[in-house]
């Protein structure tokens, strides 16, 4: 069954801090250009900037962090890059999954994993069984993922499983196969690089999702940055189809009072810092 709320059958409950935060993490090659380094070294770069945001989601209190490593477009790349960007992942990987446990942070990898390497798959296993009962992050890495995929595994499971359903389906029955189905349906969508698109990327989670861009490639997407975006998060009205003077008038979207983006009182978000 679904464990979370879908926003087009149920009014979701909201608040001022995103629940889940899912980005596309653009503009790497561009940084390292810019600096007439090879593009590699942007992406090195880019796993530093994912430590950050890491870090940034378990000090606010952002429960689900999402992020776009590799889509299933990607494989289009030069095969040189490709090759890199799986040692890249390998690499981090080994590196940053004990940091992870230490932090309190669950990592999952979603996407049709089969076309990677038996040892690569492994050790996604691996690092998600030791993380598996972490509660303070969820950690999401989208790697060969694609929305229309998940929608069409999703459909072939449903299909396969619940036979007996036919012509009955429902949308729950549906969302229950999807990849990211153990998660909320992210509150705020952030695309760094410039580009207006959400380029195949949960297409179906994100019906009702806020939508971020920027000009800031990756690599720049500091704390400074990421306040930005939620700041433009907080000035959204988040009616899921109602008008604004419902929404004024519903007492039950009312939350409590929450810090505002760069609150730093005691109550702002998790006393403890996170793992450098």
């Amino acid at each position: 069954m679904v464990s979370f709320t879908s926003s087009t059958r149920t009014i979701p409950d909201t608040g001022r801090m995103p629940r889940h935060v899912a980005i596309i993490m653009d503009g790497n090659g561009r940084w390292a250009k810019k600096r007439f380094l090879p593009r590699f070294a942007g992406h090195r770069r880019g796993v530093e900037t994912v430590r950050e945001a890491v870090r940034y989601c378990l000090e606010r209190g952002v429960e689900y962090l999402t992020l776009f490593a590799f889509s299933s477009e990607n494989w289009r790349r030069p095969t040189e890059e490709v090759a890199l960007l799986m040692q890249l992942f390998v690499h981090a990987l080994r590196q940053e999954v004990v940091k992870l446990g230490r932090n309190g942070v669950r990592l999952k990898v979603v996407g049709d994993l089969s076309r990677f390497d038996p040892d690569l798959q492994a050790l996604i296993r691996s690092s998600e069984q030791q993380t598996e009962e972490n509660t303070r992050l969820t950690l999401s890495i989208a790697a060969n993922y694609g929305g229309r995929w998940d929608i069409l595994q999703a459909v072939n499971r449903m299909v396969r499983e619940n036979p007996e359903k036919a012509n009955g389906w429902s949308e729950d029955d549906l969302a229950a196969h999807l990849s990211m189905s153990f998660a909320p349906e992210p509150d705020l969508f952030i695309r760094t690089g410039g580009e207006e698109r959400i380029s195949n990327f949960l297409l179906w989670q994100l019906a009702y999702s806020e939508l971020y861009f920027t000009d800031k490639l990756w690599p720049e997407f500091d704390a400074a940055a990421f306040d930005e975006a939620i700041s433009s998060y907080q000035r959204r009205e988040r009616r899921f189809g109602r008008t604004s003077e419902q929404l004024s008038a519903d007492t039950s979207a009312v939350r409590p009072a929450e810090p505002a983006v760069g609150d730093t009182s005691p109550d702002c978000s998790s006393n403890v810092k996170a793992d450098a």
